[in-house]
């Protein structure tokens, strides 16, 4: 694999969040409900090291105690390696957030859900370094386009399809960040104007039938484990592969509308690769037959229909290096202060 690009000469006037080619690596963070993560990542987008631990949750937590969880969790892997000197900080954290500041309100993480500075945070932590973050599915949507399953395409949409569905573009080669940070949010595109209501306020979005616990909700309505509060899309998933016919139907629907979304948004965007990751992905044919089969019934402008729908490429890293590459490949992915 090949080093960083060199930055440009603006960006080299550009003050502490620039960073030159060299062999050091970048501390990247993916922040998420169920886990925080944290990794050594290399020049070349390889892990050199990687720790994680639950994300702590409960009414007596608070931002601050969150924050001490996320910073011993840093501080470890950094000592733990040797504390080598590092090329930046790069995170991925769940939305909405202020954008570039990263002023995260997380909908998953209630501690934080009040605007937590968590740029700030790390730039007092690791002084004149750059430290730059996004939405945690942007940077899935960057990891696989700079060392994935886009590597190599000009046009991606990255997706996550999990608790939630969130997503990034990149178009001509470079991350698309929209007026406010969020371009590429697929989650909330409409595949069913009468579909079920979404938690955004809006009705039949891609989320609202998609995102894991939806899909648990439905199955259970049709009969599937009813009265179990504490199945999950995994359980679904596995029961569907085990021919269970609800559950096969619910993977059904999501890949159908996983499917719909992505014709639209490939006749909006004249997609080469659309590259779905998260814990819903790893169902395999399951969802990804469906999901084709929608997609050539809606996607039949024949540019549309040249696009390649494939599972993320670095699977539950891929947040981790896209994280990365914010710092190592600023000139594409990284147009803010």
């Amino acid at each position: 694999m090949s080093g960083p690009e060199a930055p440009s000469e603006s960006d080299a006037l550009s003050g502490p969040d620039t960073v030159s080619a060299d062999a050091a690596p970048v501390l990247a963070v993916d922040v998420g409900g169920t886990k925080l993560a944290a990794a050594l990542v290399e020049p070349g987008g390889r892990i050199a090291a990687y720790d994680r631990v639950a994300t702590p949750s409960g009414p007596g937590l608070d931002a601050d105690g969150l924050w001490r969880t996320l910073e011993a969790l840093l501080a470890k892997l950094v000592a733990d390696a040797g504390d080598p000197p590092l090329a930046g900080v790069g995170a991925g954290c769940g939305g909405p957030m202020t954008w570039p500041a990263a002023e995260v309100s997380p909908l998953n993480i209630p501690a934080w859900r009040n605007g937590f500075p968590l740029r700030a945070r790390l730039r007092d932590r690791y002084p004149g370094l750059p430290v730059r973050i996004h939405n945690d599915a942007i940077c899935v949507a960057v990891g696989e386009h700079w060392r994935g399953a886009g590597r190599g395409r000009d046009n991606v949409l990255g997706m996550v399809v999990s608790t939630g569905v969130g997503g990034g573009l990149v178009l001509g080669g470079r991350l698309i960040n929209g007026g406010t940070g969020n371009a590429g949010h697929i989650g909330h595109v409409i595949v069913d104007p009468d579909g079920p209501p979404c938690a955004c306020g809006g009705r039949g979005c891609l989320e609202a039938i998609a995102r894991g616990p939806g899909l648990v909700a439905w199955a259970q309505e049709q009969g599937w484990r009813q009265g179990n509060r504490d199945v999950t899309g995994v359980e679904l998933a596995a029961d569907a592969r085990r021919a269970h016919p609800v559950a096969v139907a619910a993977m059904r629907r999501a890949g159908h509308a996983i499917g719909v979304a992505i014709a639209s948004a490939t006749h909006l965007c004249d997609l080469d690769v659309a590259a779905i990751g998260g814990g819903l992905s790893q169902a395999g044919a399951l969802l990804f037959d469906p999901l084709e089969d929608a997609f050539r019934m809606h996607a039949r402008m024949e540019f549309a229909r040249r696009v390649r729908i494939v599972p993320a490429a670095l699977g539950q890293t891929a947040g981790l290096v896209g994280a990365a590459a914010l710092v190592f490949a600023q000139d594409r992915y990284w147009s803010a202060g």
